[in-house]
């Protein structure tokens, strides 16, 4: 293996093991309404009495599964397990079935809607802590997750995803993520999070429905969802897959070009995954377009205003996306990629005094202190994943 990659792969495993992941299981423990804590704002003072988002709980479950499965430490499991037991009795619906998107800082619903993003993620960890831990029933409901999100989400005229419902499953006018986002009722990050959980639930579950919707869904991306003219990805359609934005994700591009490799990998299909990993390099070529001078990957290009902002989340993507599309041509100045923008989180991003990462870097080098530590969307789960991802390349 080359010298470069060892050295990274180390690197990382510290990273992940003294510095991301205690932070989790020491700072973010709630004692005494369960489960973890639903923020830490930007200065690093705990919000012990803030609402707890599912994306949060989601994440945290898959982190510390994911980190026992390749690890074989049994505080990942007992995290994992805290995590589990929690989201089971406090997430879940029990009348009208799936997720909801908020609860309270003691376990009482606060948003009810059925955010198909968010059932998503439940599934992926779910699969997740099946694979780390065995249990049985964290593969059933991984599976009940798979059939509520068939049932209720797919567009059996026009293919795809519907984003959002209500608590009893009615299509919401209101369908965004997030207020930045365009209310388009399919989107390319709530498909590219489907994909990605619905690969991992395949790792475990070869079932004939689920191997035929995710190639639908690697098809998608491929016919639908990716530009072939710019290799960027389209971010927001209508429900008749018209473009409805012109916004360029960089961080989304390096993350789908090695999330769309996994599942044709996992999928098994030789034909399919040589024409996609083709496809995958264009896009992380696209991605490219963000680079910055100093290894970084800007956040996005909407029409002409480029945000240099460097998010925590798109570094920890473009680490992964750059190694993954090294591998796939062998081509140096990739890996060459991936250290630059290893050595510009390490450097800039990594909180060395507080624990965890800030949120992001401003193009002058400042930290983002404004927005959480941890919170609804920043989780242990893009800088986990990237390091365990590396850690368990050959």
């Amino acid at each position: 293996m080359n010298s470069n990659i060892l050295e990274l792969k180390q690197q990382l495993r510290e990273e992940l093991t003294n510095n991301i992941l205690p932070f989790w299981s020491e700072k973010m423990i709630d004692q005494k309404n369960g489960g973890f804590y639903g923020k830490m704002d930007g200065y690093d003072q705990l919000i012990p009495n803030a609402d707890k988002g599912g994306i949060l709980n989601a994440r945290i479950l898959w982190t510390f599964s994911s980190a026992y499965l390749q690890e074989k430490n049994p505080l990942y499991l007992e995290m994992a397990n805290r995590a589990k037991d929690f989201i089971l009795n406090n997430f879940f619906d029990p009348e009208f079935g799936g997720t909801y998107w908020t609860i309270s800082f003691d376990g009482k619903p606060v948003d009810t809607k059925k955010q198909i993003y968010s059932q998503a993620f439940f599934l992926y960890a779910f699969s997740e802590h099946y694979r780390a831990s065995g249990d049985e029933s964290s593969l059933q409901t991984a599976i009940e997750l798979f059939r509520i999100i068939e049932k209720r989400s797919f567009d059996n005229e026009l293919n795809g995803y519907f984003e959002a419902y209500s608590r009893d499953w009615k299509l919401l006018e209101d369908l965004r993520l997030s207020e930045k986002d365009a209310n388009e009722k399919k989107t390319m990050n709530t498909h590219l999070h489907i994909l990605e959980a619905y690969t991992n639930l395949y790792r475990v579950w070869k079932d004939p429905e689920l191997a035929e919707q995710l190639r639908n869904l690697i098809l998608i991306f491929t016919k639908k969802i990716v530009n072939r003219n710019t290799g960027h990805l389209n971010l927001f359609f209508d429900e008749n897959w018209n473009s409805k934005a012109e916004i360029v994700s960089y961080g989304h591009d390096i993350e789908a070009s090695w999330l769309i490799d996994e599942a044709a990998r996992v999928l098994g299909d030789k034909e399919l995954l040589a024409k996609v990993q083709k496809i995958c390099i264009e896009i992380a070529k696209a991605a490219c377009e963000g680079l910055q001078s100093d290894g970084s990957l800007a956040y996005e290009l909407d029409k002409d205003h480029l945000d240099k902002d460097r998010h925590w989340w798109v570094q920890a993507e473009a680490v992964v996306g750059f190694l993954n599309t090294f591998e796939l041509t062998g081509n140096r100045e990739w890996l060459d990629k991936t250290m630059n923008c290893w050595n510009f989180i390490s450097n800039n991003i990594v909180d060395t005094d507080n624990g965890e990462w800030f949120w992001s870097i401003s193009d002058d080098g400042i930290a983002n202190r404004n927005e959480d530590k941890a919170g609804f969307w920043k989780c242990p789960y893009h800088n986990s994943r990237m390091c365990l991802e590396v850690m368990a390349r050959q």
